[in-house]
């Protein structure tokens, strides 16, 4: 692994990529010594298909982490099949929780309708852990406009003790994402058009609203924001607005 001064790390990518746009942050940065051994994580939700394309055209070879929570919509599903064949990504890793941590979690698929935290812990938080081990750094599609913690968003942060995150797409706008997907003919997931704007679990996972936050849908009616894999160390912690 790199050395463990991570926020410095941080610091120094930043000012060097300041002034770069999206596509040349992510292609750098997958070559900049200085991060070591990358991997996109990607839902293949309603955005993801943006830095998937990025990630084909760069260096297809680029390890993608698939979380499986095995309560994903088959939508969802079908959608990770076509992007990764239509974009020819040739390392696409689909990760799971183990079947013990779901006999001793979650036997009977109940888990999320009392403890959302927990659910989300062991399907998600804890299978991406064990895969992230591996890294030195990981590329999210996060953005500031999503709002809440990510409003302050920079294309590097420290991730401790020992990883760094890469968010290529942090200063885009809303309609940066609609462009890029229209000018590259990039499908989209299916479930858009049926308004859903933010897509996770089938179980926890609405429409929106004309007029609501693009994350509205996600654990609606509760304090609920992440599922954790965006905390540091996958910290559940819980805020006042939708990030």
């Amino acid at each position: 692994m790199l050395d463990q001064a991570l926020d410095a790390r941080a610091a120094r990518l930043n000012d060097r990529y300041r002034h770069h746009a999206a596509t040349e942050v992510l292609r750098r940065a997958l070559r900049d010594p200085d991060l070591g051994s990358t991997t996109l994580v990607s839902s293949f939700g309603a955005e993801s298909v943006v830095l998937l394309h990025m990630v084909s055209v760069v260096a297809p070879g680029t390890p993608v982490l698939f979380i499986d929570t095995m309560m994903l919509f088959q939508e969802t599903l079908d959608y990770q099949l076509e992007v990764t064949e239509r974009l020819k990504l040739t390392d696409v890793r689909v990760i799971r929780a183990t079947e013990r941590e779901v006999a001793l979690n979650d036997p009977d698929g109940t888990l999320h309708r009392f403890n959302t935290d927990a659910c989300c812990d062991f399907r998600k938080t804890v299978p991406l852990e064990r895969e992230l081990s591996r890294f030195d750094a990981w590329i999210t599609g996060r953005k500031r406009f999503q709002g809440g913690e990510r409003q302050q968003l920079e294309f590097f942060e420290a991730e401790p003790p020992s990883r760094l995150r890469i968010n290529p797409l942090a200063h885009w706008r809303p309609q940066d994402v609609q462009d890029y997907m229209a000018e590259n003919n990039l499908p989209r997931h299916p479930l858009v058009a049926r308004g859903y704007a933010s897509i996770g679990c089938a179980p926890c996972t609405s429409p929106v609203k004309p007029g609501e936050d693009p994350r509205a849908g996600r654990w609606r009616g509760s304090q609920k924001t992440e599922c954790g894999i965006h905390f540091i160390g996958g910290r559940m912690v819980r805020t006042g607005a939708k990030a």
